[in-house]
């Protein structure tokens, strides 16, 4: 049976939630942006009026109101857009359980088996269209055709609100023209070494011999060769199960530069607590903990440490990240970001501790005491949000902007 795979990309897709909720955004030029005084003052996503004076995604704030001198700004709701992601999911998951999501807005769907129910690869596409605007109401781009490279490469053919079909008759046609840019795992740099060979389009990458292109770009130009020629074979996962976790991490650039020990330490102890919630709530265990440290001058250092037993504990992440930062730091220059990593991520049946001999025979108590104490975190937060219960030396903190 020949594959059917969907694209799904909603579009402006934070800035079309900011709308649904207040409609006068609409008919204005608009962009989602991080708080300016918390210096995140970028763009993170605009609405097609805003794009229309050329504003982009990640420039600065100021860049973009240079461009577009009315532009209105909105401060990014994250926990809204997390939401309206997995109803629209959801929803997917009504014609098909393969449903890879690729970030909040996007996601493959494989339909090979649902066109019996639903109609055509085409048909399907215009239903999920009209099914998310008549729900959400926001507006999807769908692209269709025979494997995943292809479909995403249609879904960013036509925007917004349009179905592009890419199938085994036409592809050719259709897709070697197309700037070598566009295709799927080709970045900037990679164009840009391409260009060197004089590769401009999708087609000019098909043409190169396969050795060729080993040489040159080792692995990732084999991959590319494929996906060029229409040959990627790899599977959407069924929802739910895709590639494991392989990291847990928070960073937070601060509102001011961190100057003492103690407001260090705050931000630490801040970030080990979420790391070690998200462990939790994933049922999984550290075995490394990273660091990464960016001072005033916008130097950045990252630094790493296995760790003696496997843990989801925040004290255990906090002194290691405390530990690390102690050990990597060679100047006395004001702190302007922070992130820690819990990473070489195991599940809870292989995180067994053996106990030494030579353990204080409290230990295992205490380790106990401390799983039972962050378990009644985790309740407390789930019931009353997230912010309901914080470590006493990030309370009335302004190093988080509050007060």
């Amino acid at each position: 049976m020949e594959r059917v795979i969907l694209h799904c990309d909603c579009n402006s897709f934070y800035a079309s939630v900011e709308s649904v909720l207040r409609p006068e955004l609409k008919d204005v030029p608009m962009a989602v942006c991080g708080d300016p005084k918390a210096r995140h003052g970028i763009i993170l996503a605009k609405n097609e009026h805003a794009k229309r004076y050329g504003v982009q995604t990640a420039e600065t704030i100021y860049e973009a109101r240079r461009k577009c001198p009315s532009l209105v700004l909105v401060r990014a709701h994250h926990e809204l857009y997390n939401q309206y992601s997995k109803e629209i999911f959801s929803y997917y998951n009504t014609f098909t359980n393969q449903v890879e999501p690729f970030g909040l807005d996007e996601a493959w769907l494989d339909v090979s088996g649902s066109q019996k129910l639903f109609g055509s690869g085409f048909e399907i596409a215009e239903q999920i269209r009209r099914g998310v605007k008549e729900k959400f109401g926001l507006t999807v781009s769908v692209g269709v055709s025979f494997n995943k490279v292809f479909a995403k490469l249609a879904s960013d053919y036509k925007k917004p609100d349009a179905t592009t079909v890419f199938s085994p008759s036409d592809w050719k046609e259709k897709i070697f023209p197309l700037p070598v840019g566009s295709l799927l795992s080709v970045g900037h740099t990679a164009e840009e070494k391409f260009s060197v060979f004089g590769v401009k389009t999708i087609g000019d990458l098909a043409r190169l011999n396969p050795l060729f292109l080993s040489e040159n770009f080792g692995k990732t130009g084999e991959m590319l060769s494929r996906y060029a020629n229409g040959l990627d074979d790899s599977a959407v996962c069924v929802f739910g199960q895709g590639d494991p976790i392989k990291s847990i991490g928070n960073s937070f650039t601060f509102p001011r530069d961190l100057e003492q020990e103690d407001e260090v330490n705050a931000g630490l102890r801040a970030l080990a607590d979420k790391v070690a919630s998200r462990l939790r709530a994933h049922r999984l265990y550290a075995t490394s903990v990273s660091i990464t440290v960016r001072d005033n001058t916008l130097h950045t250092i990252t630094r790493q440490m296995p760790l003696k037993t496997p843990t989801h504990l925040s004290d255990d992440l906090f002194d290691a990240a405390k530990q690390l930062l102690k050990a990597s730091r060679t100047s006395d220059r004001d702190i302007r970001m922070l992130g820690i990593s819990a990473n070489k991520l195991t599940d809870e049946s292989a995180a067994g501790e053996q106990i030494s001999l030579f353990d204080a025979p409290e230990q295992p108590a205490k380790k106990q005491r401390k799983e039972n104490r962050e378990g009644a975190v985790d309740r407390i937060r789930q019931k009353f949000g997230s912010d309901s219960i914080r470590h006493a030396s990030t309370v009335s903190n302004d190093i988080f902007g509050d007060s």
